[in-house]
């Protein structure tokens, strides 16, 4: 078996042999007149009236039988049968066709369409042409979930042989034009919010910090959405929407990547208990009009997105789940708690901090079908209002379907004399080396004193959207490129 540096220097030897042959291997132009789709389609009209048919894609297969050979050609849109035949193309023809393309090679094949004996559509092959010579083999054997590392760093080859990964791509872009739909028929404006941040904010994260030499100043790419948006409530702006990247400094793994993509949208007038029956109508929908029923499969289990979701509160769950009385507990009974599961306690973790990992870390997996838990304890969210029966919770929302959270939201907190407190707080963390911690945004503070109209807000998770609507346990399966470690 050759190596693939001599397949290399082979193919290069052909490219040199179709350059002194006066073609180029890789002209910018091609006169294709159908896709492979549409030929097979209109077949029986096109075969009819003999008419000329020109295809463009890339070669999967190549099998010779003496002076005639079959391949498959391969567009964006299907594979199709090619025949190539010595006494229509010539001697000459024919064979500068078999010793210079090769499996990989894209090509412009043009010709008429008939059935084999076989009844196999097909097109018979008058003329051709390389549009690109490609240097090296498409790899024989696609090795799957064995290469999966491979998989992610050549995502190209993962597509090209991966029918089911290309469809859940496809998928992706489906969902994400079906929530935009839905916003923008509920007159939600959609707008774009800076990526380069002053003041990172929105979110309890580590940033990536980068400079501008233009302006000497450091800069950070966003963490969150949020501060920009509802600057825009002040603005008069009353729905307002944005899908956007956004970037944490954190770990890797199934549930996170440092890029991701984040949908959030703000709703003036309209508190934490409207927002959440506009998501159970957004994603009721979304699944309807996506599968054509309210039920999906995921890690081998039915999920039912019927409304209305059922709402538990955070506290009912911890006890439910993790045995925790959350009004009464301590801090210390909190971290014996935490270390028995194996929760890493980060310094500058309070009671909140670890209450909300061992949630995670036994309440949330269990979560199957939609649920929202409810009224998290104050002091979780600096951007939420307090419930005004109980001071001591959030008017706070988490979605939570297959082990997975989708979607935070709150009604948001617009006073801006309490505002100023809760980030002067968190000042006091991150200069205690909690780079978490959330930063004080003094334009921020100015902007709610000029007034934000009551409002509910959500950042709602698009990857874990769509990994959880595709049946994909990593959010690698459906990021087109997720970060990887640098291959040595």
């Amino acid at each position: 078996m050759s190596s693939i540096s001599e397949i290399r220097k082979n193919r290069i030897r052909k490219l040199q042999a179709i350059q002194r042959a006066g073609f180029s291997a890789y002209p910018s132009q091609t006169k294709r007149t159908h896709t492979c789709e549409q030929v097979i389609d209109d077949f029986s009209k096109l075969s009819r009236v003999k008419k000329e048919v020109v295809l463009a894609g890339r070669m999967r297969s190549l099998r010779e039988h003496g002076k005639s050979s079959f391949i498959h050609i391969e567009d964006g849109t299907a594979q199709f049968q090619a025949y190539f035949k010595e006494n229509i193309l010539g001697e000459k023809g024919y064979k500068f066709f078999l010793n210079n393309f090769d499996i990989g090679d894209f090509v412009e094949i043009r010709g008429s369409l008939f059935k084999t004996k076989k009844g196999e559509k097909t097109l018979e092959v008058s003329s051709y042409k390389m549009l690109v010579k490609s240097l090296r083999p498409l790899p024989e054997k696609w090795h799957g979930i064995k290469d999966i590392e491979e998989r992610y760093r050549k995502r190209y080859l993962d597509l090209i042989f991966n029918k089911d990964v290309k469809e859940k791509f496809e998928l992706r872009t489906k969902i994400i034009k079906e929530i935009k739909g839905f916003l923008d028929k509920e007159g939600f404006l959609e707008v774009e919010t800076p990526i380069l941040q002053e003041i990172y904010g929105g979110a309890t994260a580590k940033p990536f910090k980068t400079h501008l030499n233009a302006l000497d100043i450091d800069l950070y790419l966003r963490i969150a959405l949020e501060l920009y948006l509802k600057r825009l409530l002040v603005a008069g702006f009353e729905k307002v929407y944005e899908i956007g990247k956004c970037f944490r400094n954190e770990g890797v793994d199934k549930a996170h990547n440092p890029d991701f993509t984040m949908l959030e949208f703000y709703w003036a007038y309209a508190d934490y208990k409207d927002m959440m029956k506009l998501i159970e109508r957004l994603l009721s929908g979304l699944v309807k009009k996506t599968f054509n029923k309210l039920e999906i499969k995921y890690a081998g289990e039915k999920i039912n997105f019927k409304t209305p979701f059922p709402r538990i509160e955070f506290s009912h769950l911890l006890k439910k789940y993790a045995k925790i009385n959350l009004e009464t507990v301590n801090i210390q009974t909190l971290k014996k708690k935490a270390q028995s599961l194996d929760i890493k306690i980060e310094k500058g973790d309070g009671k909140i901090e670890i209450a909300d990992k061992i949630y995670k870390k036994t309440c949330q997996p269990e979560i199957l079908q939609p649920c929202f838990v409810i009224n998290h304890p104050a002091g979780s969210a600096i951007l939420a209002k307090t419930l005004k029966s109980n001071p001591a919770k959030l008017a706070r929302f988490q979605l939570v379907v297959g082990g997975w959270e989708i979607v935070n939201g709150f009604s948001e907190l617009n006073d801006p004399i309490e505002q100023k407190k809760r980030f002067e707080e968190q000042e006091k963390f991150f200069k205690k080396g909690l780079m978490e911690a959330q930063r004080m945004d003094k334009d921020f503070i100015e902007a709610l004193e000029y007034g934000m109209p009551p409002a509910s807000g959500i950042g709602m998770g698009i990857d874990r959207l769509v990994a959880l609507l595709t049946d994909s346990h990593s959010l690698r399966e459906i990021i087109l490129f997720p970060t990887m470690r640098t291959k040595k």
